[in-house]
């Protein structure tokens, strides 16, 4: 692959009739590739691995904290550093 290029990876769809073979494609449904399930040509359902599940849901909840965090400076200001410096001992 030439430097600063990328390589495209093309997405795993697959009828939801191949579950009849579920265990090819839960293999094929690694890190970073989930499968994608279609029922009559629509998008349907997602497979991922489990780290791949736990990464998204880390991310959620961190943006979901990152989200409260603003709303709240928002509505009751923000502390200056030595303040929090102070509150937190440091």
């Amino acid at each position: 692959m030439e430097k600063g290029k990328e390589r495209l990876i093309m997405p795993n769809i697959k009828p939801i009739s191949d579950l009849r073979n579920y265990t090819e494609v839960l293999n094929e449904a690694t890190e970073g590739s989930p499968v994608f399930l279609t029922r009559n040509g629509r998008g349907e359902y997602v497979i991922l691995n489990m780290a791949e599940y736990d990464r998204m849901k880390a991310m959620l909840t961190l943006m979901s904290k990152l989200e409260e965090g603003e709303r709240s400076a928002g509505e009751g200001g923000f502390l200056p550093a030595d303040e929090v410096e102070a509150e937190l001992g440091l």
